[in-house]
């Protein structure tokens, strides 16, 4: 899960395109808190970008200082929650290619079949891809496809023919924004429609014609300025340009397979001011309470229902479904949590311990709401557990009785797969689990889930004033069902276990060399620290040793091994770290963030 934006001014002599976008980047920071960035371009063809890790207002500094490099009329900008992959700084989006053109690439999604697409870009296009992101991948294949039109200028039919060869070769869930230089802006969805974008216009502040502007959700437009009677879905499988000076254009790039935006934009990630693919957030949420309510009629005996005194929501996703629930079960609603708005969302927090003490940081329960007690507890989803026995645990302590748990979702079995990365499979509490077995492990009396029918009817019949139901409405459920949208080969859940274990070996040889640094290492940090650790092919982590038997030493990076075997370490990516730093080339880069600058 990302947020992605592009803007596009109606008088091409303006310079704040940026001023907005670094706005809507706060309005969409929700999506990610991973990293950011904003690319611009000016009169003249000339690209400037700024990005880093960190929130917006590190990236940009807190009075947006760093906005005053961004000139430019069009530009378009990038949150990054990090799915399977690295968290480096050299994976900060927008991604640039200099050839052809000058391409600016924001994406939001997962590619499924990204090492194919490495095979190809290597071997065919000959084109080199420096990160472990996939977004770069697509952005490669983009402009490999742009770069056989052999034009030195090309028009949209060029531009949209190029991108439906792309989706020829791209496999997964995505939704992107793009630029090219002193050209226009461009956003297209996959033929699913599971990553949400919306396009709004505005009559120009300064002259003739119209501004316009594409995000991951409509409340970044809404509070620009753009009516919501203006705001329009990007269709599955289409795509938009908008040159400078003139209307949008819009193709189907590919034929719509489907029409499945992810339900977890509407259980957890989207905010309830948001309208996606007509469907309103926050009333989705409402319906999520009454039917959660219905079905813990049905789960719990009338003495134990009888028995709740209070429904109290984990803030803030479920505090509109909570409400509801306890309505329909006319029980008394209460906010018994306090919520630290100054940490981040624990869910997006990279690392287990991090989520640990971040739920404690994040929330307090004040004992008088709980204290003699019993309880009902109402959050959006149970994922790998830890938020929720924390939560539990929490409840206890303030006095708390009995605690019933209730979840607005079904149970999380499956790994996600199209860009918002839940957990493996193996680290999900409901994989293989029975509702009284996750009660147990996360120290509630009972554990209610939403029904899965009950949760898509929720979405499907909350239905944005003005907008058509969709008849037969579908989503993509696969988290819960292990039925995807999109084929998936045989290979690909090994592979993403290899990723994963990839980026926790990462982490962990970074806190084991700083701690080697500060002295506080043990025997096995420092093991690690000097060895190193190997990812096995099921993802999971070994000591490595030191030298391999009968290895030969290396001269001038010759370590003698036939070709084969370089390239087929170059394309497991054993041979050296990934970058963990970036300059984009040929670029006016405002880049390479530092608390010190």
């Amino acid at each position: 899960m990302c947020g992605i934006l592009a803007l596009i001014h109606a008088n091409a002599s303006e310079t704040s395109a940026a001023s907005e976008l670094h706005e809507a980047l706060y309005l969409l920071q929700h999506r990610g808190q991973d990293a950011c960035g904003i690319a611009t371009c000016a009169s003249g063809g000339k690209i400037y970008q700024c990005k880093g890790n960190g929130l917006a207002s590190k990236v940009f500094r807190d009075d947006g200082a760093r906005l005053s490099d961004l000139p430019g009329y069009m530009g378009i900008g990038h949150l990054r929650y990090p799915t399977a992959g690295s968290s480096a700084n050299a994976e900060a989006q927008p991604f640039y290619v200099n050839s052809p053109y000058g391409v600016i690439f924001a994406h939001n999604g997962n590619l499924i079949n990204a090492p194919e697409l490495k095979r190809f870009l290597d071997y065919e296009a000959h084109r080199h891809i420096n990160t472990e992101s996939d977004s770069e991948c697509m952005l490669n294949i983009f402009a490999n496809e742009l770069n056989e039109t052999g034009k030195a200028r090309v028009n949209d039919k060029d531009i949209f023919a190029a991108l439906s060869r792309m989706y020829e070769r791209c496999v997964g869930g995505w939704a992107c924004t793009a630029m090219l230089a002193g050209f226009g802006i461009i956003g297209f969805r996959d033929a699913h429609g599971i990553r949400p974008l919306v396009l709004g216009s505005r009559p120009s502040k300064n002259g003739p014609g119209m501004d316009y502007m594409m995000a991951s959700e409509s409340v970044a437009l809404k509070q620009l300025g753009y009516k919501q009677k203006d705001i329009r879905d990007i269709l599955p499988g289409q795509a938009v340009i908008i040159q400078k000076g003139s209307s949008p254009v819009f193709t189907q790039v590919q034929t719509r397979k489907s029409y499945a935006p992810d339900i977890f934009e509407y259980v957890y990630f989207a905010r309830p001011d948001s309208i996606i693919d007509g469907i309103s957030v926050g009333q989705s949420r409402e319906n999520m309470g009454y039917k959660l309510a219905a079905t813990i009629s049905n789960v719990l005996t009338p003495e134990e229902l009888k028995e709740i005194n209070v429904v109290i929501p984990i803030p803030e996703t479920s505090n509109t479904s909570a409400a509801c629930v306890a309505a329909r079960l006319k029980k008394p609603f209460s906010q018994g949590f306090v919520k630290n708005r100054y940490v981040f969302r624990t869910f997006i927090m990279p690392g287990q311990n991090a989520r640990e003490k971040g739920v404690r940081r994040k929330l307090n329960a004040m004992e008088e709401k709980f204290a003699g007690k019993n309880v009902l507890l109402i959050d959006d989803s149970i994922v790998r557990g830890t938020t929720s026995r924390e939560i539990v645990n929490m409840a206890r302590e303030a006095g708390a009785l009995k605690v019933y748990f209730g979840s607005c979702a079904p149970p999380i079995t499956h790994a996600h797969i199209y860009g918002i990365d839940l957990a493996s499979p193996s680290e999900l509490i409901a994989h293989e689990r029975k509702a009284d077995i996750i009660a147990k492990h996360i120290g509630a009396d009972k554990v209610i889930f939403q029904d899965l029918g009950d949760l898509e009817s929720a979405c499907a019949e909350a239905v944005s004033s003005g907008m058509t139901v969709r008849a037969n409405q579908k989503f993509e459920v696969g988290v819960f069902s292990g039925a995807y949208v999109t084929p998936v080969h045989a290979g690909y859940f090994a592979h993403l276990e290899k990723v994963r274990g990839e980026a926790r070996k990462m982490k962990m040889m970074e806190h084991a060399r700083e701690a080697v640094a500060n002295g506080l290492a043990d025997p096995a940090g420092f093991n690690i620290a000097t060895n190193g650790i190997m990812v096995q092919d099921d993802g999971d982590l070994a000591p490595s040793s030191s030298h391999e038997p009968g290895g030969s030493s290396a001269v001038n990076g010759n370590d003698s091994k036939p070709e084969t075997q370089r390239t087929r370490e170059k394309e497991d990516g054993e041979e050296t770290p990934p970058p963990r730093d970036r300059m984009d080339i040929s670029l006016h880069n405002f880049g390479d963030y530092t608390q010190d600058k």
